[in-house]
């Protein structure tokens, strides 16, 4: 479909360079983007190649790509980021303390802008398949745009005649009310619609729109290893245990996975799971190829998120048969996808990944050793802080049989043991469920790999003889690393 197609009305259609005037040396650039999909391509692109010195905070929703997260780095353009990233090039400046780095959950992200709680945004730079006069289409994800183009003074929107126009069928538009006028988002079923598929705006506000014909880079999901199907099938055989023991899921099993090969691969395990005629609902971030799978055999009945991160593969397929998959699949504003409220109100199952797990079930999602930091907490923490089944599924060692991640201390807290339920392994399900930080850390003991578990006891032995609710032996505690 061309260009003209997409658009309506009377617009301001600019060449990249044109548009990328519109943004400021010093600015704060809201941009679309989530799970590395979806995110503008062309004005990044063309800030990055401009001979001026630029100094610009970026603000997205979650991932996004290369002409972002890499361009503009190397072209010493980025002096800020929030609050999500996924690429070398931005890790390490962030990590040498070349760009300033600040992290935020996702379920308030969209607030912290509007708010002024966080930045003083300037511009929002969004991807979309279709626009017109006081309305736009986004493409692949949702994530934070609402709210992005809400609190930005100027819009530019670079439509994407690479990515069909078919993805307006999957978006459910919704913002959230202005405290102290909010209320109740009125959203009964996680397959329910409440919003509509386009984004609406100020007229006013649009400086730029652009064409674009780049297609987001496919993700790529490696082939589950051998660890990966074991805690796979850990999670499996738990879940099968569970559902017949709660109430909670009586009628459907409501569940969340991190992005990643092995949240593919445990979605599978799902899948294949004893769980019984219950109905089976995603309710989380991400669209994954595993979803399809699920989707395709009949095993999900909806599917809700805010971004489809699939492979080549995976958009093809879903591309193609767009109309089918659009019945189960929606996309929300990541205000909506992660609100605290409706992970409860559903009773989701939140399974997440992390860099390491400590004895007494605190978790380290973001940074290796305590100082290096390797994304970001994404929405792990809206979902595994009012999940009413909170899960870390993780292998238990790193560099290669090397480094446990099962430790004494993590150096690093994103999730306490508070807020964690259930730790899964490739060696066995940890229930800290009720127990007392001793007896968390018998459970969670069984879960390292066996070369850890005799140096584990030493450590437990040194800090019982310490004493205390939560013992520990602080001269040794950080001996050990949960490093990659």
């Amino acid at each position: 479909m061309s260009f003209e197609a997409r658009t309506e009305g009377d617009l301001p259609v600019a060449s990249p360079e044109a548009a990328s005037e519109h943004v400021g040396d010093d600015a704060t650039m809201l941009v679309s983007g989530f799970g590395s999909v979806g995110y503008p391509k062309l004005v990044p692109e063309t800030l990055a190649e401009s001979e001026r010195d630029l100094s610009l905070a970026v603000v997205s929703g979650g991932s996004v790509g290369e002409e972002i997260d890499v361009a503009l780095v190397e072209a010493d353009a980025m002096a800020r980021r929030y609050p999500f990233q996924a690429r070398d090039a931005i890790r390490e400046a962030i990590n040498a303390g070349e760009v300033a780095f600040a992290d935020r959950h996702i379920s308030t992200l969209g607030d912290d802008v509007q708010f002024g709680g966080m930045v003083d945004p300037d511009i929002a730079v969004v991807e979309a398949v279709s626009v017109g006069e006081d309305w736009l289409v986004p493409s692949t994800s949702l994530g934070l745009t609402p709210a992005f183009i809400e609190s930005a003074d100027e819009l530019i929107v670079e439509v994407n005649t690479a990515q069909p126009r078919a993805l307006e069928q999957f978006h459910d538009v919704y913002r959230p009310e202005i405290p102290p006028n909010r209320e109740p988002i009125p959203l009964s079923h996680p397959g329910e619609r409440i919003g509509d598929a386009r984004i609406q705006f100020d007229p006013a506000k649009l400086s730029a729109v652009v064409e674009t014909d780049r297609r987001d880079v496919p993700y790529e999901f490696r082939d589950p290893t051998e660890t990966d199907l074991e805690i796979a099938a850990n999670l499996g055989s738990f879940m099968e245990r569970e559902v017949d023991r709660s109430p909670l899921y009586e009628e459907s099993v409501r569940l969340q996975f991190g992005v990643g090969s092995l949240g593919n691969a445990l979605m599978r395990a799902i899948g294949d799971a004893d769980l019984g005629d219950r109905d089976l609902i995603y309710y989380g971030e991400v669209i994954q190829d595993g979803l399809l799978d699920l989707l395709d055999d009949g095993k999900l009945e909806a599917a809700s998120a805010t971004s489809l991160a699939l492979s080549a593969e995976g958009q093809t397929r879903l591309f193609e048969s767009a109309d089918r998959y659009a019945e189960d699949v929606l996309l929300r504003p990541g205000d909506v996808s992660n609100r605290a409220s409706l992970i409860d109100r559903f009773g989701v199952v939140a399974i997440n990944s992390a860099v390491g797990v400590d004895l007494y079930g605190h978790v380290n999602s973001t940074n290796v050793n305590g100082s290096r930091l390797i994304s970001g907490i994404g929405g792990s923490g809206d979902f595994t802080r009012n999940a009413p089944l909170s899960i870390i599924a993780l292998p238990s060692t790193a560099a290669g049989g090397e480094v446990s991640r099962i430790v004494p201390m993590v150096p690093h807290v994103d999730h306490t043991e508070h807020d964690l339920d259930v730790v899964v392994t490739e060696h066995g399900v940890a229930d800290l469920r009720g127990l007392s930080p001793r007896e968390r850390a018998r459970e969670l003991r069984e879960c390292a790999a066996p070369s850890f578990r005799s140096a584990l006891d030493e450590y437990l032995d040194r800090a019982t003889a310490a004493g205390g609710h939560v013992p520990h032996d602080l001269e040794t505690v950080f001996d050990w690393t949960d490093g990659e």
